[in-house]
């Protein structure tokens, strides 16, 4: 009986052994949350936010750690390159998960293959300013205005869904306009608003403040249908020539491909209830965006159709990779 008691100690060391989470309880230290983008913009404050709910609920801490640059291309290499433990996450957007496959020739990541989808988080939909001052109300006059006017008509981006949207924009209507690239989307509003630019696209977030002030007038937003938020604006698909027009940016959670389902589960709980609140909606909402709740089955569809999506604007509207 001795000799079976000690057998079964034994048998039951090697298992713990062989099998640490059985005895550690995930997460057991620190988890980084990496962002791709600087500190401060929607992206980094939302994951900041998450962080918050997954620290209450877990009782470790969720440190976020920003890595900017190359159009959030060093940030996810960095997470595609980390272990599958779940201690190394990411908080991310359309552009290292839509654009960027299109508009880099070469990535050393895959954002199928090479990340776990964690849940969506949220969509955010971009609009089309003017410079009020111009005869111009809604999109179709801005064709006209632009086709009136050869050489004349501006048009400047800071990101890669304005890149996309405003070069699908000009090629399914036909225009012809001055490309003007910018470091971020607010330097292009601002030229926008001081009449240096005709027209641009931005976040609905800043777009919408610009608006209400009569510093910039809104003609549509990218979205398949409108958004409850700017309710009265036409969606660009409203616009003939534009049926169908989508691009939209969004936010989710990765983590590095393999990591293990039970704890992708664990942390999906944790996004989809911090979703739920009435003050974390209220934050969302605050960024002119939507939540977009759902299971990690949900995201790695979301993301195909994404790529999908954005191949097909990129490609039709001729934009060549760099």
């Amino acid at each position: 009986m001795l000799k079976q008691i000690r057998l079964l100690a034994l048998i039951a060391l090697g298992m713990a052994f062989a099998n640490p989470a059985w005895s550690q309880q995930y997460p057991n230290h620190p988890v980084k949350i990496v962002v791709p983008f600087a500190a401060g913009s929607a992206t980094d404050i939302m994951a900041r936010i998450l962080a918050d709910e997954l620290r209450a609920t877990f009782g470790q801490p969720f440190v976020v750690e920003n890595k900017p640059g190359a159009s959030a291309q060093i940030g996810a290499e960095l997470v595609a390159q980390s272990p599958p433990d779940g201690y190394t996450l990411f908080v991310t957007t359309n552009t290292s998960h839509s654009a960027n496959p299109f508009l880099f020739k070469k990535l050393n990541y895959d954002p199928v293959k090479d990340f776990t989808p964690i849940a969506n988080v949220m969509l955010i939909p971009v609009i089309i300013v003017v410079d009020p001052k111009l005869p111009i109300k809604t999109l179709q006059d801005l064709v006209a205005y632009t086709k009136a006017n050869p050489g004349k008509v501006s048009f400047g981006y800071g990101n890669s869904i304005g890149q996309v949207v405003g070069a699908s924009f000009a090629k399914r209507t036909g225009l012809d306009v001055i490309t003007v690239p910018y470091k971020s989307s607010p330097q292009a509003l601002t030229d926008v608003m001081g009449g240096q630019l005709t027209y641009s696209v931005t976040d609905m977030a800043a777009g919408k403040s610009a608006v209400q002030s009569g510093k910039a007038r809104a003609l549509g937003v990218s979205s398949l249908k409108r958004s409850p938020i700017m309710p009265e604006l036409p969606a660009m698909s409203e616009t003939p020539g534009l049926d169908g027009f989508e691009v939209i940016a969004w936010v989710a959670m990765f983590a590095p491909a393999k990591t293990p389902k039970d704890i992708v589960d664990k942390l999906n709980a944790v996004v989809r209830t911090a979703l739920a609140k009435p003050e974390v909606r209220e934050k969302i909402a605050s960024f002119a965006a939507d939540p977009a709740p759902g299971s990690p089955e949900d995201l790695a569809k979301f993301v195909n159709e994404q790529l999908a999506s954005w191949g097909r604007s990129i490609k039709e509207a001729g934009i060549q990779p760099e």
